[in-house]
């Protein structure tokens, strides 16, 4: 018996041997027949394995002024770390990772303003966890091209450099309710509100990507299989805003901000032939480059509706004139009205001037005399026909997100009366800047728009392009000019509310004033008190044949005794209009109160330096000359250009040098940035304190440049325009 299990023993482990052979053989073979282990390929997760794969980013699109200036572009900032794995060094001669804790730390900390104990705690705690590398928080990402600079010239082994875009807004707090901001939402930016928000799409771009085979030191194979994805970048948007006529608003709304710390302020600049949005800003805003604590974060020309007060007036008199029932002659008893079950009053008390003419009504913003001509001689179901034809009913849609729309309050007897005046019913400033159009264009009513075209940001090529639109007829053309005529005698005329107030230098101004009651949201009621008004003013100039409408804003300023509330308002549109106008270079359609003389840039091509500066000195003009050298490499604007002895001329010589800055203002500061072409980076407001490049320095275009900024000490003395005829708030009973 043994011997036979001795005999069938080996028989049995040769045939167990045999067949575990053949199903390994056969698994090799099946294998290497069908190449495929569980069903995945092995030649994919081999070439997976050894293959690096990178993502390369797509640019966000840049968005551009009318004229091409940047006002929100993709910059490129630095995130700092430090290899503290050893052997990431092949040589020591040449060290990849910290090779001295203490050293680096004690170089580090005064430029990421961190304490020499914290980098070193950093480091040493990646060093004892055996990590490859290490990061410094906050302080060491998103540092500029000057602090990266400053700390590669330290050659401290193992520090190193990420690139990562951010989103940069050149020109700071400038028009940034309509620019918008950006966030980062997995890596990518993503706009949040405003024109990137609203543009979103468009402006992201899609990634691309690259791919190659490497050995086991992460080196490239002789034959990599290189893939190469280009990335498609985001389009590029250009606005209907002028970057010298916003700054010109902004300028003008910090002042005002400055010297009367108003609850809030509007101002938004048009062109009347058009609807193209030229400036548009609000008060409180934010610097989008380093936002802070945000006191408003809606755009309110287009978002917040509010009871317009006497500049509602403007269409109630266009309704009146259309209709035929306008006689300016005509005589009325001015003080009180009652109609629709209530007494309505003119804003002296109800005291009224007695019996005027509705043309003096209209230049004293008589309340009565609105009154009368919307609820008696136009009819109130009339006269809502015309608030719906000037769309006070609906948004204008304009092309930003975040629009809100006014409403008609008409449901009661009382409402169609004070409507006709401004109180009760609501509107956006935009809604009245679109009405408006129809009284500057011949009684056609333009859509506004602030997009002006989309362009491809690799070939150029445009995409789409706004044209004007026509949205409506509320009025005649007969009817538009007879109108202006009226609203110009507001500012003419020694009984307007807008006389000595609105009045520019070289302009005839059209328009109309407007103090406004507000509800206080504690008490539900209108809020009173001396300043506790909305003033405005919406004007149109020249005042003939406009080329601009401005609405402007401001709630609740905190003026002296002498000032009414024209004050804060007129010193927005007298700089803004006036300065606006010529730059645009309308023609004036009168004699300015001081001559300003106009002088015309010469020829400078091939001219030497100094024969060329002492001939613009000769014409009044003090240019800024930029360097020492003999001849002249260009000049910031074209022969032929007319301008004012008060603007900035610029002298670029053959031989740049850094000029001292300090002292300029932060405009001119942005103007020799576009003229050279520099990469600017500033911190603060108001004026140059300090430079980065040192005076005398050579300069080349392009070279970075910081500055830093402070406000005076004490501020320039500013000139208030105050006139007690200014019209005082609604009344009614």
């Amino acid at each position: 018996m043994k011997s036979r299990t001795t005999e069938v023993m080996p028989i049995v482990w040769i045939v167990i041997f045999t067949s575990f052979f053949l199903v390994i053989a056969g698994r090799f073979l099946y294998i290497q027949v069908s190449g495929e282990v569980s069903g995945v390929s092995i030649q994919e997760l081999a070439d997976e394995k050894r293959t690096n794969s990178y993502s390369i980013p797509a640019s966000r699109g840049t968005i551009y002024d009318r004229n091409g200036m940047a006002l929100a572009q993709e910059h490129v900032v630095y995130r700092l770390y430090a290899i503290v794995d050893e052997s990431h060094t092949t040589n020591p001669l040449h060290p990849k990772h910290v090779k001295d804790v203490n050293e680096t730390a004690q170089k580090l900390a005064p430029i990421l303003e961190m304490e020499e104990s914290e980098i070193a705690e950093r480091l040493n705690e990646g060093i004892k966890n055996e990590r490859f590398q290490v990061e410094f928080g906050s302080n060491a990402r998103e540092l500029n091209q000057e602090q990266k600079e400053e700390i590669e010239a330290l050659e401290l082994p193992g520090i190193n450099f990420i690139e990562e875009p951010i989103r940069f807004y050149p020109n700071g707090m400038f028009a940034s309710h309509t620019i918008g901001l950006t966030d980062k939402q997995d890596d990518q930016i993503v706009g949040i509100n405003g024109v990137e928000g609203f543009m979103n799409d468009l402006l992201t771009g899609v990634n691309g990507s690259i791919s190659y085979q490497r050995d086991k030191f992460n080196m490239k194979l002789l034959d990599p299989k290189e893939v190469i994805n280009e990335p498609d970048n985001g389009d590029d948007v250009y606005l209907t805003l002028d970057q010298k006529i916003q700054t010109l608003v902004e300028d003008a709304l910090s002042e005002v901000e400055d010297e009367y710390d108003p609850a809030r302020m509007t101002a938004v600049v048009m062109n009347a032939k058009t609807g193209e949005i030229l400036a548009l800003s609000n008060r409180p805003s934010y610097n989008p480059n380093d936002i802070g604590e945000v006191e408003n974060w809606y755009n309110d020309v287009i978002a917040t509706p509010f009871e317009p007060g006497s500049t509602m007036k403007v269409f109630t008199l266009a309704s009146a004139i259309e209709e035929g029932v306008w006689n300016p002659d005509d005589q009325y008893e001015s003080g009180t009205y009652k109609a629709g079950g209530r007494t309505i009053g003119d804003h002296n008390g109800r005291q009224g001037w007695g019996k005027i003419s509705y043309l003096e009504g209209i230049q004293r913003s008589s309340n009565v005399a609105a009154a009368k001509l919307a609820y008696e001689k136009v009819g109130s179901e009339k006269f809502l026909e015309y608030l719906k034809a000037f769309d006070f009913d609906q948004k204008t849609g304009i092309d930003l997100p975040g629009e809100v729309a006014g409403e008609i309050l008409y449901n009661w007897e009382s409402e169609k009366v004070t409507t006709a005046f401004g109180q009760g019913t609501t509107t956006t400033p935009i809604q009245l800047m679109k009405a408006a159009t129809a009284i500057t264009n011949e009684g056609k009513m333009l859509k506004p728009y602030i997009i002006d075209k989309t362009v491809d940001h690799d070939t150029n090529e445009v995409i789409a392009e706004k044209e004007p639109e026509v949205v409506g007829e509320p009025i005649s053309s007969e009817t538009a000019k007879k109108t202006l005529e009226v609203l110009e005698t507001v500012i003419t005329s020694e009984n307007g509310t807008g006389h000595n107030i609105y009045n520019l230098n070289d302009y005839s101004v059209a328009g109309k004033t407007g103090t406004a009651n507000f509800v206080d949201p504690e008490t539900g009621k209108y809020k009173t008190g001396r300043n506790s008004y909305i003033f405005s003013f919406l004007g149109m100039a020249p005042a003939e044949d406009p080329e601009l409408i401005m609405y402007v804003s401001v709630k609740e300023p905190n003026l002296e005794v002498t000032e009414s509330g024209s004050a804060p308002v007129s010193f927005v549109f007298k700089n803004v209009m006036e300065n606006s106008l010529r730059y645009l270079n309308i023609e004036p359609d009168k004699d300015a109160t001081e001559p300003i003389e106009v002088v015309e840039i010469p020829e400078w091509e091939g001219k030497q330096t100094d024969s060329y500066v002492n001939k613009l000195k000769e014409l009044g003009v003090k240019p800024i000359v930029i360097g020492d050298g003999e001849n002249i490499k260009k000049v910031n604007m074209q022969p032929g250009t007319k301008i004012t002895a008060r603007q900035t001329v610029m002298v670029a010589t053959d031989n740049m040098k850094m000029p001292d800055l300090t002292g300029w203002s932060f405009r001119d500061v942005l103007s020799f940035r576009d003229f050279l072409d520099l990469d600017l980076e500033w911190m603060g407001n108001g004026y140059v304190k300090k430079q980065s490049i040192e005076t005398g320095s050579s300069l080349n275009e392009q070279d970075y440049l910081m500055v830093e900024l402070e406000e005076p000490d004490v501020p320039e003395d500013q000139e208030n325009a105050s006139d007690e005829s200014g019209e005082e708030a609604n009344e009614e009973e």
